[in-house]
């Protein structure tokens, strides 16, 4: 009895504590995403077959007036909204149906709209994404402001490369390549995403500015993300009450701090993805469902405010994954009415089925991929737990 109850006690942590959060987190960013297509698909006039949340057998449902199924399926790692004249999940087009389409039928065919039209249509749900991530950012920011630890330096390590470049106890920092600092936690986002790259840095010494170039070093350190490898300048904030301000902002300051959040994300997305590319970061930092769970339950414990700011962040990144120029993902479809409004005709139904089985083979890999990545960092945090 002690067995299950303890066993019925894991599961009952497992459930509130990581999956509910993390479908609450999802549930939201997915549900706009797909509405975005949704309504610029109806002010087209589009016909909407179906409005999914989630993939495979649906496990609740029902249909509007206008014959659209809204429904829940069995796996809730996206969504899709199924426009007439689509074959499936993807929009990539039904050509037999088309191809019997009466004159109404057409009318509101996703795949007889203009090309401005069809790209009006995907490009909305990514910026729906967009939209919402400013939102929950600047409606934070306007209901609660922030605490920030004035960005005094307090000590500064030894060895590390704050010394190296010459900062001292008592500096103030003013500006990171360019970047208004106002809290110590400003410097330490930027700092941290930008290992061995070469940084200007403005300090405040004794009401002298003064500029210096410091170097972060690669460090490995244990984040909510499992163990990643960071940049670090080696210096110490001040941790006294009189360190400690709280900053409110009115509707516009917040909402144009709202829009300096989502592009600060889309920046270090392309950082790390360029880094990436030359070398200079590893693809094992990628975060696939597990972690990103893992995340959120651990975020969750923090309250509402912290769990909506993990779903404005992960907003931004899947608004822009979404713009890959990819097929099969929304940067794909743009991609080809680029090339048709060139051309002035689509791509054949040829190219366009080979490019949708390319797009799906990199998706589903990319998936498995970040998948296997958390297995590994989930179990090596496991091993150093235990011992």
């Amino acid at each position: 009895m002690e067995f299950i109850g303890a066993m019925g006690g894991g599961v009952f942590s497992l459930l509130f504590g990581y999956i509910v959060p993390f479908l609450f987190v999802l549930a939201i960013v997915i549900f706009v995403h797909e509405m975005g297509h949704f309504l610029v698909g109806r002010w087209c006039g589009v016909g909407v077959q179906a409005f999914s949340l989630g993939f495979g057998p649906e496990l609740v449902g029902w249909t509007d007036k206008h014959g659209t199924r809204w429904k829940v399926c069995a796996v809730p790692l996206g969504g899709y909204v199924k426009f007439a004249g689509d074959a499936g999940a993807a929009s990539n087009p039904d050509q037999e149906a088309i191809a019997q389409m009466s004159e109404a039928e057409k009318a509101v065919s996703f795949h007889h709209k203009s090309v401005a039209q069809r790209a009006a249509i995907v490009a909305a749900g990514p910026i729906a994404n967009f939209i919402l991530a400013v939102a929950l950012f600047a409606g934070l920011l306007y209901v609660n402001g922030r605490d920030v630890i004035v960005p005094r330096v307090e000590a500064v390590i030894e060895g590390s490369a704050a010394e190296r470049a010459g900062i001292l106890a008592g500096d103030v920092i003013v500006e990171i390549d360019g970047r208004t600092i106002v809290g110590f936690n400003d410097m330490q986002r930027i700092v941290s995403s930008s290992a061995e790259d070469r940084l200007t840095i403005v300090v405040d010494r004794g009401g002298q500015l003064l500029s210096l170039e410091a170097v972060p070093e690669r460090v490995e350190t244990d984040t909510a993300f499992g163990r990643q490898r960071i940049g670090m300048l080696g210096i110490q904030a001040s941790r006294t009450e009189e360190a400690i301000r709280h900053i409110s902002y009115g509707p516009v300051e917040a909402l144009r701090q709202g829009v300096y959040e989502c592009f600060f994300v889309v920046e270090r997305t392309f950082n790390y993805l360029g880094k990436l590319v030359t070398g200079r970061e590893s693809a094992d930092q990628l975060s696939g469902p597990i972690r990103i769970a893992k995340v959120s339950g651990e975020v969750a414990t923090f309250g509402i405010v912290a769990l909506l700011s993990l779903a404005a962040v992960l907003s931004v990144s899947i608004g822009l994954i979404n713009l890959f120029p990819v097929p099969m993902l929304d940067g794909g479809h743009l991609m080809f009415y680029a090339v048709e409004a060139v051309r002035g005709r689509p791509l054949s139904e040829n190219a366009q089925e080979i490019g949708f089985r390319i797009g799906f083979a990199l998706v589903i890999m990319l998936m498995l991929f970040a998948t296997w990545n958390d297995i590994v960092h989930l179990t090596a945090s496991f091993t150093r737990a235990g011992t």
